[in-house]
């Protein structure tokens, strides 16, 4: 039994954030100097991305009197602590989700609130219990009874262990409806210490949410476009284990990424790319279109390099990059939306999807448009 992503929404907070305005209000929380300031602008400028949303307005405000979070007064001291900010994620996050459901119900085309038999929520931006993954069942009018997981803390692959977990659930159960909730509120962590892996984070990651179905492709209407989750592959360079880390601190989660990241998929990726194929009993040349996590435009450009394809068959990840910046565990999902909903594609074409987290790991897949 072969199962598919049959519908996927998205979501944004309502905060959509120009990338220039986010560099000035960085020099001002940072307190650089023109020379610190200048090499700031350069990954500014050169990272792709226009523009980025966030649950908070304080990115975009011109006076820091009007921030909610961070900085209210001129010197940005007394930063706010790992409890302020969950207190704003446990606001924030399931409202975001529910919109995200919401806009995937309307893509599927039923009514799917009494038919969902699991869920699985998909965060690493923040944590509490009950969590965004009962408040999602009470706000969509779920049944009660359905069965419930929860994928935490994985970074930016974690949508894909969702999608393995559901197809696990859907080869099992024909009837099976998985419902996938991925929620990423990645602004909140802003971190003011000036440090060059500080300064990347800052300049890349944004809020999103997204929200998939999976199903048994028999149990779909058969003119409904589709995207069939064929094969899967997981590898992690444990040489690389310190190039990127996610750490809970006193004054919210503490990114680490390292500027190796990049080079490392470069130098891996085409060996796990293999590994990847061989699983599926594919060639290379079988292959499409790429999705490629954008986690950043240098980890785009060393995948296109290391695997020889060309930009246009990845263009929806840079589209993604450019309009959103990095949602972590989202953004795959983004990408994989302009996929499904793309207007000519020819069936059967196949797509390898790769994202990239804490690890270092490096989770891959094969779907098929349907």
């Amino acid at each position: 039994m072969s199962s598919c992503i049959s519908a996927i929404g998205t979501a944004n907070p309502q905060y959509r954030i120009p990338q220039h305005d986010i560099y000035n209000f960085m020099v001002k929380a940072s307190g650089l100097n023109a020379s610190n300031a200048s090499r700031l602008k350069q990954i500014y400028d050169h990272s792709g991305i226009d523009f980025r949303h966030s649950v908070i307005a304080d990115f975009g405000n011109t006076d820091s009197q009007k921030n909610s979070l961070f900085g209210r007064m001129e010197d940005f001291e007394a930063f706010p602590s790992t409890r302020q900010r969950m207190e704003i994620y446990q606001k924030s996050a399931s409202e975001l989700g529910f919109n995200a459901v919401n806009d995937c119900f309307a893509n599927h085309g039923e009514d799917l609130k009494s038919k969902i038999t699991h869920l699985i929520s998909v965060s690493c931006t923040g944590m509490h219990a009950p969590g965004i993954d009962i408040e999602l069942v009470e706000k969509l009018g779920l049944n009660k009874h359905v069965e419930r997981t929860c994928i935490n803390f994985m970074g930016c692959y974690g949508s894909l262990n969702a999608l393995k977990v559901a197809d696990y659930i859907c080869r099992a159960n024909e009837n099976a409806k998985v419902l996938i909730v991925s929620v990423e509120l990645c602004t909140l962590h802003f971190q003011k210490e000036n440090t060059l892996d500080n300064w990347v984070a800052n300049s890349l990651f944004s809020d999103g949410a997204a929200a998939m179905i999976v199903e048994n492709k028999s149990k779909t209407r058969s003119n409904k476009p589709k995207l069939i989750l064929d094969t899967f592959y997981s590898e992690f360079l444990i040489e690389a284990k310190n190039e990127m880390g996610w750490y809970i601190a006193d004054a919210g989660f503490e990114m680490k990424l390292t500027s190796k990241v990049s080079k490392l998929i470069l130098k891996h990726i085409k060996s796990i790319s293999n590994e990847l194929l061989s699983k599926a009993k594919l060639q290379f040349k079988d292959i499409g279109s790429f999705a490629i996590h954008p986690g950043g435009r240098k980890i785009l450009e060393s995948a296109e390099s290391a695997l020889g394809f060309s930009k246009d068959k990845n263009h929806f990840s840079y589209d993604v990059l450019k309009e959103y910046g990095n949602m972590s565990s989202a953004t795959i999902v983004f990408v994989l939306k302009k996929l499904l909903m793309q207007k000519d594609w020819e069936s059967d074409e196949k797509i390898m999807s790769f994202a990239f987290g804490p690890g270092l790991t490096v989770e891959s897949m094969i779907l098929k448009r349907n």
